[in-house]
This record gives structure tokens, sequence and C-alpha cells, in this order.
């Protein structure tokens, strides 16, 4: 069982905003599906870090749902900027489980066990948040990271931490989730957000000995990343 990550699909297939309009999204969704089916087992697990559906409830989301369940593999979902069918995990998990969508799941303040892994993270924030609100944001996504790490932990399995916003851009770092993974000795940081001209100016890099890969849609070409 192999363990793979991809972050912003920004499905449409609940609402009429599809992401063709921007250079490179042409068929996204195909694309998506047919590298997907290529790519991932069903024995395999797919962290989706952010921005999965452009819907703004459960129930508009659906159609987007039913998509990803039925692609092969577990699908582990974490919160993104344009998430907002997001609500609590209890209702989200309640809502999947009367659809029937037996391989989805929420990762928010918990962990998640995929072989010799333990899956931890959360949506993140800006790294350069100045506003009273955004650090009030950035805190809480800070205490949420804090909690999924240790949840990590835990499982006596190494974490791996999966964010929405990436932890750095450039030569600019959010320094308060970099105090928390190198506090906690992560060697894996994967993230999405970031697309276009600006995904080439945030590569591949090792931080503090922290590896950080960059795996919105388009930066991998629509294609599931493998973790481990």
């Amino acid at each position: 069982m192999s363990l793979f990550a991809i972050a912003d699909l920004h499905l449409p297939l609940g609402v009429d905003k599809p992401m063709d309009i921007f250079k490179g999204w042409d068929n996204y969704v195909e694309r998506i599906e047919n590298n997907w089916r290529c790519t991932v087992t069903e024995k395999d697990s797919v962290v989706v870090a952010g921005d999965i559906s452009w819907a703004m409830n459960l129930e508009q989301a659906k159609a987007d749902f039913l998509f990803l369940n039925a692609l092969p593999g577990k699908k582990i979902l974490i919160k993104g900027n344009h998430d907002y069918w997001w609500t609590t995990r209890r209702k989200m998990e309640g809502y999947f489980s009367k659809c029937g969508f037996d391989t989805l799941s929420i990762l928010h303040n918990n962990a998640e066990i995929v072989e010799d892994l333990a899956v931890c993270g959360t949506r993140g924030w800006f790294f350069d948040a100045e506003q009273e609100d955004d650090n009030k944001v950035l805190l809480r996504e800070v205490g949420r990271l804090k909690r999924s790490i240790e949840a990590a932990e835990k499982t006596g399995k190494q974490p791996v931490v999966f964010l929405h916003y990436p932890p750095f851009f450039e030569n600019s770092q959010c320094d308060e989730i970099m105090s928390v993974l190198r506090e906690h000795c992560i060697r894996q940081c994967y993230y999405g957000h970031i697309h276009g001209k600006s995904a080439r100016r945030i590569d591949e890099r090792t931080i503090d000995g922290i590896k950080m890969k960059l795996i919105s849609c388009d930066a991998v070409d629509f294609r599931p990343v493998l973790v481990s």
C-alpha cells in the first residue's frame, strides 16, 4: 500500500466554475481522473491537501464527492482556502456516511496511519499575515497543526505533514508554522495553493532538514505524487 498526495483539484461538478479558463487547465477533470487511475490502486491512500471543490455547502459538493469516492484508493481530505463547503468534522463524516462515501475521510485535529507513516496536518495560513484577524486565524491553525502532529506521534509512526498554504515562499517563511515543524522534527512537508508562474518560484527544497514539496494540481501535471 502506497501513500500519494495532490492538492487544488478545484472540482466544479456541482457548480458552474470550471478552471479551464486558466492556461494549462484544459480538460483538467478528465486529466485528473485518467492520471489518478493510472497511478493509484484500490489499496493506496491519497491526501488531498485543500481546495477540493468549488461548492458552497455539502449538498452542492455531492457531485464532487461522488467523483472522488469512485476513484481508486482511500482519500484523506484537508481544508483549503476555497473549501467553503467545509463544516465540522462530525457533520462531514456524518454526511459521508449517509451518502455512502466510504473512501473519504477528514483530517482535522487528528492523524491517520498509512503503513509506517502517520498522516497529519491542517490548512495553514498566509506566511506574511499582518492583520489582527489574520494573526488570530494563523494561531488557530498553529494549534491545529500541533494537535494533529501530537496525534501522529502517539501512533508511534513517522509523522508526515500536509498543509494547504505553503510554509515558505521564495525567501520568506511562516515562522510560527516552521517552528512547529522544527520542534517536532518533521522530515517531510507537502503543500498546495500556489499555481502557474508562481509555482516555478517555489521549487522543491530542504529547509532545516525538512523536505518541502509543492503538490498543487497544475504543478504536478494533475497526477498524484508518491510520498511513500
